[in-house]
């Protein structure tokens, strides 16, 4: 097997179909794409790269990237990719941890790299303007072990943990995502977010389409110029950041968008709702998931009921929907645990395993470290970060109520190094009286007015606690 059997797949199948448009406006055809990919590989393998050779990847999203990606799997190399809210810092880590044999970087990546010890000891450079002339049928057969890529996540300790993807792990999320990202009434046009996606999207036979504003600032995301790309595109779902869809509240989107799909951060209910008020027809759909386990599960928001959305409000949890079947999930002291054939089994370091993986058996379950509950329904919902709870109250709970207080802008709760509670509210000060009133009739905890709630660097979706709590002293 290889993963990318799926993509040459859809080749054969639509070869004219675009397969990817670049941020440019540039498109390219899933046959030339296809053809890109064997020409790369001939031209990686003619510089010495081949079967588990590791390859940090430098640059950006874009046609060459994605030809890349697929050449390097042709061979059976391991791609790494640096953790891209790092910066330049996520590259360096990269580099270290995994020990490359070549980099593949567009220009000024690749110039960089030069001046940083753990990347100008890379000896072979690799571009995705290189010359080959390859066998679009070629695609060296692996086993289910055989490792496909390395990526970083921080999680909530900033302690970059490099995750190594097998092709049997990859296969198996390409399937447990069939459900949502496949269509079964043609293609899908998708404007696509999250770049790691996009290779789902032509997995299944969409065309994936570059967002046109800066992915490191989805907070700033002008809802004017995703309408523009959308009605030039024809797009017909869009696969955003929670931030993109408070966004798009007060906007419109062309009639060929039938759903919007979210993920990375918490959609809280105020947002949700008043999205599908201004959207009416457009579906919204929240996925739950982890870098080590995607997808968990998936909710089609429209389809809840007022109890349903009272509940959430009331602080209940946020609905994330059924879980999928690919995934066994089960509760250690409100803490969700999942295991699967798409759920990663361990980190490249074995050591920081000790947190987050539980051995059963032959069963590996990984602690999410999230809080939820099933509802009557086999529904989940989630609580929040169950190390962040605090005499049974749990971050979800507290700032769904708050968001709908009066005059509040932005909530994030959380537990001081003293193991205190205290929820930070941006809005009206004036109203603080108010506030503090309805805090008591949730529980005890400390409120501090903020001038704004700052937002983790990947997504811009989910409250950057830490920074909070050292701003607070």
């Amino acid at each position: 097997m290889n993963l990318i059997e799926n993509f040459l797949s859809e080749a054969e199948r639509r070869p004219q179909q675009t397969a990817i448009i670049d941020r440019k406006g540039r498109s390219i055809s899933y046959a030339a794409l296809a053809k890109r990919s064997a020409d790369l590989a001939a031209a990686f393998a003619a510089k010495g790269i081949g079967k588990g050779d590791r390859v940090l990847i430098g640059t950006f999203p874009g046609i060459g990237l994605y030809a890349g990606l697929a050449a390097l799997w042709r061979l059976g190399a391991v791609v790494v990719f640096p953790e891209p809210a790092m910066g330049l810092a996520g590259f360096r880590h990269a580099a270290k941890v995994t020990r490359p044999k070549a980099l593949l970087a567009s220009w000024p990546i690749g110039c960089l790299a030069w001046f940083f010890p753990e990347t100008r000891s890379i000896s072979t450079r690799l571009s995705a303007g290189a010359i080959g002339h390859g066998d679009e049928g070629q695609c060296l057969p692996l086993k289910p072990d055989d490792p496909a890529l390395i990526s970083f996540t921080s999680g909530s300790t900033r302690k970059p943990k490099a995750i190594e993807r097998t092709h049997g792990l990859m296969r198996a999320q390409h399937l447990a995502l069939a459900s949502l990202i496949g269509s079964d009434h043609g293609p899908e046009i998708d404007i696509v977010a999250f770049p790691a996606f996009v290779l789902t999207c032509i997995g299944h036979g969409s065309t994936a389409v570059m967002p046109n504003w800066n992915l490191r600032r989805h907070d700033r995301m002008p809802p004017e110029r995703l309408k523009e790309l959308a009605e030039t595109t024809g797009a017909t779902r869009l696969l955003v950041p929670p931030v993109v869809v408070s966004r798009l509240v007060g906007s419109t989107l062309p009639s060929s968008v039938s759903r919007v799909m979210t993920g990375g951060g918490p959609l809280y209910p105020d947002v949700a709702r008043a999205f599908l008020a201004a959207h009416r027809g457009i579906g919204l759909t929240n996925v739950y998931g982890s870098t080590e386990a995607e997808p968990i599960s998936h909710a089609h928001l429209e389809e809840l009921t007022d109890a349903d959305w009272d509940a959430a409000a009331a602080g209940r949890g946020l609905p994330v929907g059924v879980p999928v079947p690919e995934v066994r999930l089960r509760f250690v002291d409100d803490e969700i645990q999942v295991a699967g054939p798409h759920v990663n089994r361990g980190y490249l370091d074995p050591s920081q395993d000790r947190d987050t993986k539980v051995a059963d058996g032959d069963t590996i379950w990984h602690r999410t470290g999230d809080a939820g509950r099933l509802d009557e329904d086999g529904r989940l919902w989630l609580l929040g970060r169950h190390g962040a709870a605090k005499d049974g109250l749990f971050a979800f709970s507290v700032e769904t109520a708050a968001r709908l207080w009066p005059s509040v802008t932005g909530a994030a709760f959380a537990v001081d190094d003293a193991g205190e509670p205290v929820l930070f509210l941006c809005g009206d000060a004036s109203h603080l009286p108010d506030w503090q009133s309805r805090a008591g009739s949730i529980g005890r905890f400390e409120i501090s007015v903020v001038d704004e709630i700052p937002m983790d660097r990947r997504h811009r979706s989910k409250p950057d606690l830490r920074t909070l709590l050292d701003q607070r002293g």
